[in-house]
């Protein structure tokens, strides 16, 4: 099998990442694992070490992470996935079967909130029946995409948001997307600290304001400013 390597870009994740790392400790000697942290303020770094992992610095800037992520990985196959997400067991063998079958698709995982909410079930219906139909996944959905296809299509820009989005926008022309039948979970903090409902439409606005071409600044600033 050709060498996969998950990058997780992280911040402050001291209480997600454990649990991600042990969901992938189980196969761990089948990929490395590479971190790529910004400073955080937390353990988030020590217990990466304690893993026996890879740990990169960087600025607070996600599309900047996973791209120094990338430049350091060394497997012929990428798995971008954020830090507060959980992988249910078999996802290994799912993602062996698809780089067996075909190397030209780049895949990212049906969404799942980590939450037993019956709201978060009508958000996931959208969500993977939209990511379905027109290929347009978020970054909390993960991202399998092998080395040569990332490189050539650029990668991550170095922006601290919609760099999800705009790779993604940028592949859809040139590479064939797909999603596995398998789930990531995500977890639902982002949903809890506000209404579910002004959560999706906000993150409707600012991507339909990045779409026209406002400036990622202004949008970052708007972003965390509310």
């Amino acid at each position: 099998m050709p060498k996969i390597s998950i990058i997780i870009p992280t911040y402050n994740e001291s209480q997600n990442l454990p649990l991600l790392l042990s969901d992938l400790s189980i196969s761990n000697k089948e990929f490395e694992i590479i971190i790529v942290d910004c400073n955080s303020k937390d353990k988030t770094r020590e217990i990466g070490k304690l893993y026996g992992l890879k740990i990169y610095k960087s600025k607070k800037n996600r599309g900047l992470q996973l791209n120094i992520g990338a430049k350091k990985a060394t497997g012929k196959w990428f798995i971008f996935i954020h830090a507060d997400s959980r992988l249910r067991q078999g996802w290994l063998e799912k993602v062996k079967s698809v780089i067996r079958s075909d190397e030209n698709y780049v895949c990212f995982f049906k969404f799942k909130i980590n939450n037993k909410k019956i709201i978060y079930r009508f958000l996931e219906i959208v969500v993977n029946l939209r990511s379905y139909i027109f290929k347009d996944p978020y970054g909390d959905q993960g991202l399998l995409i092998q080395r040569g296809a990332y490189f050539k299509n650029k990668g991550y820009r170095k922006i601290p948001l919609m760099e999800d989005l705009d790779f993604i926008k940028r592949l859809k022309n040139k590479t064939p997307l797909k999603m596995l039948t398998i789930p990531i979970y995500t977890s639902s903090r982002k949903w809890e600290k506000t209404n579910i409902i002004f959560q999706a439409f906000k993150n409707w606005n600012f991507r339909k304001r990045w779409l026209r071409g406002e400036s990622i600044k202004t949008l970052y600033d708007d972003y965390y400013k509310n």
